[in-house]
């Protein structure tokens, strides 16, 4: 089915951006997978392209158009390219973290912020997650104390990609911690505030050259000033921007069981057993059938979800049923493709091999399969 989304401009914005993840990426993906991290340099060339921050005001370096169809077109050609983890950091930047500068940054904040947030000189993350917890953010042991202008911020985080590249981390933490969800506030830290230290860039199966940390705070004294929002309303702010986070997710998760699915194709054609191409055989032929009709029929529901994004419609059950549905069907959809590669489906000289060990995390991060459905689940007042 034809996809009606895009505009001509849309169609540009592609083929500029391919062109530069086949020069800027591409070359140097299997050098930063072995690193386990990209070089900084890559958003520097991202934000002087224009590929950084499209939506943010043209007066601080941003593309000025709130449409997020853009965003959608860099993580689908990121995974048509097979380098999904030297690109997912920019992905991060632009469709998680920008939106809490735009939404709760003050005007001293954005001017502050912003310039080297859209030319790529100020790399961004988000901490949430901590050891001892993974979706009930509410029981973080994090705290930050107010004393005079400034909070005591101590605790820890994990799992937090630019954890290593990242000059600005958004920290969630209590400042008051005899509260649960409405004791929560966000807090700014910079790269060279004393007592912000960073672990191990962890060792992942898949997404090697996405750098993802373990972050330490000890008694690190945060301005007043890099509070994020209103003090206590934490939790809110976070929950006001995951619909998009998760619909950032469903759109990679279709983009790279599309790509999947067009080597695997490629590879059945090519492929011959018995005397004849593989894919000829009914087996073969099913399957893929199967594939192409989920995918197709998960790309037309997840470009509904970006238009209504884009009209401030988007519901939380909505992008929950677009992150479980599309980052299921993503895993289902690798490890077939690797199947019918047969033995060379485990072999890391094909794409399809390293896009099945990148797969598995989708369903866990962003919110796991089973949240997704206990959010749908109690919209439909249960």
């Amino acid at each position: 089915m034809e996809r009606t989304i895009f505009e001509p401009e849309h169609d540009l914005f592609r083929s500029s951006f391919r062109s530069f993840v086949a020069k800027e990426i591409t070359p140097n993906f299997e050098e930063w997978e072995r690193a386990g991290i990209v070089d900084r340099a890559l958003f520097t060339a991202a934000g002087a392209h224009g590929f950084l921050c499209m939506d943010a005001p043209e007066e601080f370096g941003g593309g000025g158009v709130k449409d997020f169809r853009y965003n959608q077109i860099i993580s689908e050609e990121v995974q048509a390219a097979g380098v999904v983890g030297s690109g997912s950091g920019i992905t991060l930047h632009n469709d998680i973290c920008l939106p809490y500068y735009l939404n709760l940054a003050n005007q001293e904040q954005r001017e502050r912020w912003l310039p080297g947030i859209c030319s790529g000189e100020l790399i961004t993350a988000i901490a949430m997650t901590e050891p001892a917890i993974g979706s009930d953010l509410a029981s973080m042991s994090s705290t930050a104390i107010k004393d005079g202008d400034h909070y005591v911020l101590n605790g820890s985080k994990t799992f937090i990609t630019n954890g290593i590249n990242s000059d600005l981390v958004i920290v969630a933490a209590k400042t008051d911690p005899s509260q649960k969800h409405k004791g929560m506030s966000l807090l700014v830290v910079e790269r060279a505030m004393a007592g912000f230290e960073r672990g191990r860039n962890l060792d992942k199966v898949g997404n090697h050259s996405q750098d993802t940390a373990e972050l330490f705070f000890t008694d690190v004294q945060v301005p007043a000033r890099n509070l994020l929002g209103q003090e206590g309303a934490g939790f809110v702010h976070l929950v006001s921007n995951l619909p998009q986070e998760r619909l950032s997710i469903a759109v990679a998760c279709i983009g790279a069981a599309q790509a999947a699915l067009n080597w695997t194709v490629e590879y059945c054609k090519q492929r011959t057993a018995f005397g004849q191409p593989i894919g000829s055989f009914q087996n073969s032929r099913f399957k893929l059938a199967e594939m192409r009709t989920e995918i197709e029929i998960g790309t037309q529901y997840v470009d509904q979800c970006v238009v209504a994004l884009n009209d401030n419609r988007l519901s939380a059950e909505d992008a929950a049923m677009a992150k479980w549905w599309c980052s299921e069907l993503q895993k289902r959809t690798v490890d077939t493709c690797v199947q019918l590669h047969g033995g060379y489906g485990y072999m890391l000289e094909y794409p399809i091999a390293r896009a099945y060990v990148d797969a598995r995390i989708t369903t866990i991060y962003g919110g796991t399969t089973e949240i997704m459905k206990e959010i749908i689940g109690r919209k439909m007042g249960f």
